[in-house]
């Protein structure tokens, strides 16, 4: 009886000792499951505060770019700005030295035209003197021929005499220097002329001397 005895409390120690490393080996198990999930999310942790921080970064070197790139654009913007208003101000220089150069040359076209008048006077007058028999010599007619060469050149360069007998009185072109009646004109006419007025592209460049009736 006393050795069944023995045996039974031997079988309970043995699995008492059984149950125990069971029991430890479980807890190691879950010791170990434990500190891997640990470490798992430690790991994941570390790849989320990592991924974070790429993306910081990516999010930096893009607002970077972009910034340099609008800088960029607005050194062309102002480049370009640069450039139209250069190119604005030299086609308004260009424009007023053509216009300046053209009123330069009409200066001293003009200036010359108006020392040439009273040599062209002087013919008119020379030729008025001529009598009906000395019409028909040669050298009255070489004379005619100069003036007619003379006025013909004048006219190529855009010198045209003035309108004035018989027409409308105009003081933009008409000086009047005399003034009478005379019934068969009407009001305000030039009757007569002392002096031939000229234009020059049609510029006055000497005013007739009128006779202004009524």
């Amino acid at each position: 009886m006393e050795e069944k005895k023995e045996t039974i409390a031997e079988e309970l120690e043995e699995e008492a000792e059984k149950t125990e490393e069971e029991t430890g080996e479980a807890v190691e198990e879950t010791a170990e499951e434990s500190e891997g999930a640990e470490n798992e999310a430690s790991e994941e942790q570390e790849t989320a505060e990592e991924e974070a921080e790429a993306g910081k970064e990516g999010k930096e070197k893009k607002s970077f770019f972009k910034k340099k790139k609008d800088k960029k654009d607005e050194q062309i913007e102002e480049l370009k700005d640069r450039l139209m208003r250069n190119l604005a101000e030299f086609e308004n220089f260009r424009n007023r030295s053509e216009k300046e150069k053209s009123q330069m040359f009409e200066i001293g076209a003009k200036d010359i035209i108006e020392k040439i008048l009273p040599v062209l006077d002087n013919f008119e007058r020379g030729l008025g003197t001529v009598s009906e028999e000395e019409k028909g010599s040669a050298f009255v007619q070489g004379i005619e021929q100069i003036y007619k060469q003379f006025v013909k050149a004048l006219e190529d360069a855009g010198v045209k005499p003035i309108e004035a007998v018989g027409k409308e009185f105009d003081p933009n072109y008409h000086n009047a220097v005399m003034h009478g009646e005379d019934e068969e004109l009407g009001e305000n006419i030039v009757a007569e002329e002392f002096q031939k007025g000229y234009l020059y592209r049609d510029t006055v460049v000497r005013h007739s001397m009128v006779k202004v009736v009524n």
